[in-house]
């Protein structure tokens, strides 16, 4: 294992999509996007193979660049899912490495007003821009998305929203089971405000006026309003917190708004959707800071209630808390390639 860089089997491209999804959305962010696309061994720029392909979406905080990112005594997924393909794990597929960065740090992967339209960003433009430029299959049944936390969350939604589209999916600890993962936040966040007059626009101005996480409710506090962004934003655009900001008490019909997408109550409303996967990884670990192990345990169990066979499921816990799985990403890669139609 080098410990700077490695020489990839496959091709790393790194391409520009210029969307039209994201003019003029409400935060001024770029709509000019970093697109990375990876082309396994044996992918020929003249050739005629096509290839499946697996759609790779990022967790809070995250934007396209970190995916290559090393860390002490571990390669970047960039490498360890190279690796997959050559080595001869699985049959070779094009990964697609999406950037839904936001000024808020990220984007759900859902169209809103507070943010952007991110899902239509995915779908209707990065899609279709993938399979005119590369030899991809472009069925939902040779087509996959992965992600871990938000991005887990996001390929969970996903295919329920979009089943013409995306055939399969793998999930990392996916934000799932709201009442166990976003309410013990909204209680934090409650005692971080007193600091802002209760106020969590006077917080940002604060965020952006410093050197960003350099205050202990940093990163709690920007995640809260990032996803206040969007899933509950006015109209114009401004966040509306599901909860009192001053007591804590929880606004029912803004929370509604949240609970609408929570992975585990869409199941029921897309069960014709969902029981259409030819494929589903869901993993998580035991000593997740948010609970996403019980949302991985809800997910997998809502599946299996509306009638998804139990053996297009990969199900596991494993010993970890939420950061530090990238060791994960590969395995679900493996897995995922070997099931994409050819």
């Amino acid at each position: 294992m080098s410990i700077w860089t490695s020489e990839l089997a496959g091709t790393l491209h790194h391409d520009t999509i210029d969307s039209q999804a994201l003019r003029g959305n409400v935060l001024g962010d770029p709509h000019e996007r970093p697109l990375w696309v990876y082309t396994p061994p044996g992918y020929e720029p003249d050739g005629t193979d096509r290839y499946p392909a697996i759609y790779v979406i990022q967790g809070y905080s995250g934007q396209v660049t970190m995916w290559a990112n090393r860390t002490p005594f571990r390669q970047p997924f960039v490498e360890t899912a190279d690796q997959v393909f050559a080595q001869g794990r699985a049959p070779g597929c094009i990964l697609v490495y999406v950037d839904a960065w936001t000024a808020y740090g990220g984007s759900q992967f859902v169209d809103s007003p507070g943010t952007g339209n991110y899902h239509t960003y995915l779908c209707d433009e990065v899609v279709p821009y993938v399979d005119a430029n590369y030899r991809t299959i472009a069925d939902r049944e040779s087509r996959a998305i992965s992600g871990k936390s938000s991005g887990g969350f996001g390929a969970m939604i996903t295919p329920m929203l979009r089943p013409d589209l995306f055939g399969a999916l793998a999930t990392h600890a996916g934000d799932a089971l709201y009442e166990y993962c976003y309410l013990n936040e909204f209680a934090k966040a409650t005692r971080a405000l007193r600091d802002y007059d209760h106020d969590i626009h006077a917080y940002w101005k604060d965020f952006q006026s410093r050197v960003a996480f350099t205050k202990e409710e940093d990163m709690l506090l920007v995640l809260v309003l990032g996803c206040t962004a969007a899933f509950s934003a006015d109209p114009d655009g401004t966040p509306r917190l599901p909860f009192d900001a001053r007591t804590g008490e929880i606004l029912p019909e803004v929370w509604q708004r949240w609970l609408h997408w929570d992975p585990i109550r869409m199941i029921d409303r897309y069960a014709d959707e969902v029981r259409s996967l030819r494929a589903v990884w869901i993993d998580a670990g035991t000593r997740d800071e948010w609970f996403l192990d019980l949302g991985a345990e809800a997910f997998r169990a809502g599946l299996l209630r509306v009638g998804v066979p139990e053996e297009k499921i990969a199900f596991e816990l494993f010993p970890a808390k939420h950061g530090g799985i990238d060791w994960r990403y590969p395995l679900a890669v493996e897995w995922l390639a070997k099931r994409l139609q050819r």
